[in-house]
């Protein structure tokens, strides 16, 4: 009698990767880190301009020179991670920020910090995406709902935080550094993020990865440059000729990129930004939404942190931990919100808005009533109900926007999401930032300041009316 011996039958598909909570703590430690760069220099540039004797234009180089950088090459970034790992792209995009951070903090002059802040830019374009596409590809059901929740929260926590971290760090002078210690300060989050990351982030990747859409990169670079750049430096530079012939040329580059891409989406290619993708009503719908809110985000904490200091007469620490209230009920706020949209819906986004308004309608009477006398006490209520406002928004919608974006496509749908944020928030710098400074010779600080707010306020009424318009649950 032969004995029948039964071979267990071999596996051919590996186990899917999984995102655990120290992985998960590091992706959201590296989301953290460009956002606070974008907005950690605020407070910090008057010291910046004396130090290196940086007249204005060149100083609005170097936060925009950053935000374009950022911004042109985000979506090629989550099109790299798709096509050779997301974790590869994770660790060399942050090893990259690393390095760069270190040049900034080093720049011997005005024009090496604006070179090392773009190439800084450019580390957190690679290194960000994957962020987003590792969540999406490495979670599921309740557990990626609630990581998606957290990025959102960390996104808009590291906004505030990061104005309030530059201000204390410029006023600490550790070891005698200066401004220069903001950007230092990266080099041990990022060493400690590599180590993390190379130990607890799985590898992903797209099951079909396409390969990098070359027409489509260089079109949409030249979109966002022809409309970033000229907004940004126009006024400081006197709005050359140059600034014109660029805005002129951007509904024309914007055209043929989305005849190129729609083209390709058509041969069954996957282009830079897929056309399809919008489609999906809860990602178009959340990133119409996602523009005047980071517009107004972004132009209130860059115009709020030149009125403290100039116009108030706050030395940095004060004028950032004037928003410590938004930063601490946004912090509270924005952890109750899946609980708060598994009940409500969307709605909560609409509730959202409404209390940004009044928030903002208090600082404008804070403004009005106490100018120049503002400082914490002055803008306690009105930037705490601002705070809350904004964190029933900002982590919901990015929730939304990424809800249905299949897995395969999660480095293509988070590089949209977040080259649409980085854009917009580099045009609230450049829109509302410009205006608030054009009206200063002419009304005042005072009165420009509440001009522009009351703008600000005009384009929150617009998100609380998109908001409508959302699907009413969030997968």
């Amino acid at each position: 009698m032969t004995e029948t011996v039964t071979v267990p039958a071999a596996r051919t598909t590996a186990a899917p990767p999984v995102l655990g909570g120290p992985g998960l703590f590091t992706v959201l430690l590296a989301a953290a880190l460009p956002l606070v760069d974008f907005f950690i220099v605020n407070v910090a540039l008057p010291t910046i301009g004396a130090d290196l004797a940086a007249g204005e234009a060149v100083l609005e180089l170097v936060v925009a020179g950053y935000g374009v950088a950022y911004a042109v090459l985000l979506v090629l970034g989550g099109r790299l991670g798709d096509l050779f790992g997301r974790r590869r792209l994770f660790l060399g995009g942050m090893a990259a920020f690393g390095i760069t951070s270190l040049a900034c903090g080093l720049a011997p002059g005005a024009w090496s910090l604006v070179a090392a802040r773009v190439a800084q830019g450019a580390s957190a374009a690679a290194m960000l995406p994957q962020v987003l596409a590792t969540i999406q590809a490495a979670t599921s059901g309740t557990r990626r709902a609630k990581a998606m929740s957290l990025y959102g929260a960390t996104a808009g926590l590291s906004m505030v935080a990061g104005q309030i971290l530059g201000g204390v760090l410029v006023a600490a002078d550790v070891a005698g550094t200066g401004w220069r210690a903001i950007f230092l300060v990266n080099v041990p989050v990022v060493v400690l993020g590599l180590v993390l990351g190379a130990r607890f982030v799985p590898e992903t990747r797209s099951q079909h990865p396409e390969p990098v859409d070359g027409p489509g990169t260089v079109l949409l670079a030249v979109s966002l440059l022809t409309l970033l750049a000229p907004l940004t430096e126009g006024r400081a530079a006197g709005w050359p000729l140059w600034t014109w012939l660029a805005l002129a040329a951007f509904p024309f580059a914007v055209a043929a990129f989305w005849a190129v891409e729609r083209r390709a989406d058509r041969a069954g290619r996957t282009p830079l930004v897929p056309p399809s993708l919008f489609r999906v009503p809860s990602m178009r719908r959340g990133l119409e939404l996602m523009v005047p809110f980071s517009i107004g985000f972004s132009g209130f904490m860059f115009m709020i942190a030149l009125a403290l200091q100039r116009g108030a007469g706050l030395g940095p620490v004060p004028a950032g931990l004037a928003l410590a209230p938004m930063a601490v009920t946004f912090l509270f706020v924005s952890l109750a919100g899946p609980r708060l949209i598994a009940r409500y819906g969307t709605r909560v986004v609409t509730a959202g808005a409404v209390l940004q308004g009044v928030g903002v309608l208090l600082i404008v009477l804070a403004v009005w009533r106490d100018w120049p006398h503002l400082g914490f006490g002055s803008l306690l209520p009105g930037a705490a109900v601002a705070g809350a406002g904004q964190a029933l928004q900002l982590p919901n919608v990015l929730r939304l926007v990424m809800s249905e974006v299949p897995p395969a496509r999660a480095g293509v749908g988070s590089g949209v999401m977040v080259t649409t944020q980085q854009s917009a928030l580099a045009l609230g710098v450049a829109t509302l930032g410009t205006l608030f400074l054009t009206l200063v010779p002419h009304l005042g600080m005072r009165d420009a300041l509440v001009t522009t707010l009351l703008v600000q306020l005009a384009g929150i009424v617009l998100t609380g009316l998109l908001s409508l318009r959302l699907p009413r649950t969030v997968g």
